[in-house]
């Protein structure tokens, strides 16, 4: 295992790190100096009680020695929000007062604005909507309420609407019916109630109208049983009718017939064993 280094009184005294971790470094560079660490007199206390360089160490470049550390002292966080190392900032922000958070909002490092937007308090959270980073907006989506959520409805980015449709409130549910994106309209067939589920059996995408024949009832399906993909009335047959099956015994794929002749041989079964 390489062997790490921390300079202590000016003389270099070498570390062995933990088993997998990287030799110990300082975020800037070079060996860790702990007489110009502003946390020096912890190394005078023991375990976790003090620091130890190469294990738990804020000045160290690994994220993993810098969470401990804070893990250790988490009444230190408060004054490393301004820290210049974007990790120190971000797992500072794990620990940190909540009433401190807003002041990182507009933190350039979207690693620090991701540790924000899972502890901001809901009402802070609006504050990040717009942030140029989708996996922030993504953790808003997450934590607004769902009402909230209308807000983001027109996200740039299809993996938050997704995720909005996922959470929308039912009643405001059917304002996506026409989302731009194929998986964003998925989610929203998956929960559209009717009588606004009807709307999307016209959608542009198979996979779409699928979800829509699964879903929609029994009696409604005769309208799906043309449909030009064989996937959807494939779905169809599967819970159709008596007389929409009917309709479909004649279906140009191979696929389609069967199922449609595999519904009817059981219905006739069960109509024969409650003869017998």
């Amino acid at each position: 295992m390489m062997n790490a280094a921390v300079m202590t009184s000016s003389v270099v005294v070498p570390l062995r790190a933990p088993a997998g971790d990287i030799p110990s470094q300082h975020w800037q560079g070079g060996p860790v100096n702990c007489d110009v660490c502003c946390h020096a007199k912890l190394r005078e206390l023991p375990g976790e009680l003090g620091c130890e360089p190469g294990h738990a160490c804020m000045q160290d470049v690994y994220a993993r020695r810098i969470d401990r550390f804070f893990r250790w002292h988490p009444d230190r966080a408060d004054e490393q929000l301004t820290h210049a190392y974007f990790e120190v900032r971000a797992i500072a922000a794990r620990h940190a007062s909540v009433f401190r958070l807003t002041a990182l909002i507009d933190d350039p490092d979207e690693t620090v604005r991701l540790q924000i937007a899972l502890r901001l308090p809901l009402t802070q959270l609006l504050r990040l909507t717009n942030d140029p980073h989708r996996e922030v907006r993504i953790r808003v989506a997450q934590r607004l309420s769902p009402i909230t959520l209308a807000t983001m409805r027109q996200d740039p980015d299809y993996g938050v609407r997704e995720l909005v449709a996922l959470r929308l409130p039912l009643a405001i549910l059917p304002t996506m019916v026409s989302d731009p994106d194929r998986a964003v309209r998925m989610r929203v067939a998956q929960r559209l109630e009717m009588p606004t589920l009807l709307r999307m059996v016209v959608d542009s995408e198979p996979e779409v109208r699928r979800i829509v024949a699964e879903r929609l009832p029994a009696p409604l399906l005769s309208r799906m049983a043309s449909d030009e993909d064989w996937r959807v009335r494939w779905e169809v047959a599967q819970r159709a009718d008596a007389n929409t099956l009917d309709t479909m015994r004649g279906d140009e794929d191979a696929e389609v017939r069967q199922a449609v002749q595999e519904r009817q041989s059981r219905a006739v079964a069960r109509i024969g064993g409650s003869h017998g």
